[in-house]
């Protein structure tokens, strides 16, 4: 892992990823929390440059449209207890799954949209678990 990968690492964990769990909290009334497998991103600059925008963003605004009301918002806070985020290399290995309260994304981060899972699929899983 070189410098570059370090400096945005510390930004993401200091910064981006707070941002986001205060984020989730305004959207549903609790904050959740992100773990990310460090490792599988440490020699990915191109992943670490879209995690944030491919899985928290898409996240959230599955999220907004879950907790458009109370009994969402509710179901939420009850129901999501963290989010595992890992960085896969192929697109073959992406998996999403939502289970005992942790929502789990594999995602091939470098490939852009092409490695990531949309909000509408997102939300699928979501409320069909809650």
């Amino acid at each position: 892992m070189g410098l570059n990968e370090r400096r945005k690492i510390k930004e993401l964990q200091d910064a981006t990823f707070p941002g986001r769990v205060k984020e989730i909290e305004e959207i549903c009334g609790k904050a959740i929390p992100y773990n990310v497998d460090w490792d599988s991103l440490a020699d990915d600059a191109a992943g670490l440059n879209f995690i944030d925008n491919l899985s928290c963003h898409r996240l959230n605004m599955a999220l907004r449209v879950i907790c458009q009301d109370e009994m969402g918002k509710e179901a939420v806070r009850e129901g999501l207890k963290s989010i595992k985020l890992k960085n896969v290399k192929d697109k073959s290995a992406k998996k999403i799954t939502f289970e005992n309260g942790v929502l789990e994304m594999h995602c091939a981060y470098a490939l852009g949209t092409d490695g990531m899972f949309p909000d509408g699929e997102i939300r699928e899983l979501l409320v069909k678990k809650l």
